[in-house]
């Protein structure tokens, strides 16, 4: 059985207000999120990890082959009309939120596609649940919040209103990141930032996070 739910995503309709995304409450199918949540990699700091020096379970390179295949491609170019083929994939996890993340941003230029992944098994506070956002300057007028809860997905198309943030949040907040961008410079240039950075959180534990 396909881990995730493609059916579910081409039923959910496409959000044009302020901009295009879908969100997809269980997104994973139920069989295997349990062993995908377990088999997260442990990820002790704050950032964006490259997942070539992390640790983790056979569901959940399960999830990463069906995530960067081409299915999902072709749903996801479907859903927003857009051309994907031939473009690169950026995929990184995160699992732990701290006092800086959130910050209000569109994301950058050379994505053309964010997908969004939670992998939290519960979800009660109210920081950390991303809104997807009006403008650049007011994280309380909104559209929709989004709770992190574990198999729940958000897919946005990059443009110069794709404003989204949350309220900071310190501990743990599990997702994946999933990026179709432009080419494989930008991928190239992405892994080598965020593995640098994982370098010096290793040593430094209380260093910022990408």
């Amino acid at each position: 059985m396909a881990i995730l739910d493609l059916d579910r995503f081409a039923a959910t309709p496409l959000e044009r207000d302020p901009f295009d995304f879908v969100v997809v409450e269980g997104f994973v199918r139920s069989p295997p999120l349990c062993d995908i949540v377990t088999g997260f990699p442990a990820v002790r700091g704050p950032g964006s990890y490259p997942l070539d020096n992390l640790k983790y379970g056979p569901a959940f390179a399960s999830l990463v082959a069906e995530l960067t295949g081409p299915e999902l491609r072709d749903a996801v170019a479907d859903k927003f009309g857009v051309d994907l083929d031939g473009r690169p994939t950026l995929l990184t996890v995160r699992g732990m939120g701290d006092a800086r993340d959130g910050y209000i941003h569109t994301d950058s230029a050379t994505k053309i596609i964010t997908l969004l992944l939670y992998m939290n098994p519960a979800w009660e506070h109210r920081d950390g649940r991303l809104r997807l956002l009006r403008s650049g300057d007011d994280l309380d007028d909104y559209v929709r919040e989004v709770t992190p809860l574990a198999g729940t997905m958000l897919a946005f198309r990059r443009s110069e209103r794709s404003f989204h943030g949350h309220r900071p949040y310190i501990g743990p907040r599990r997702s994946l990141q999933l990026n179709w961008v432009l080419d494989h410079r930008v991928v190239r240039r992405e892994l080598s930032r965020h593995r640098w950075s994982a370098r010096l959180k290793a040593l430094n534990p209380f260093a910022a996070g990408a």
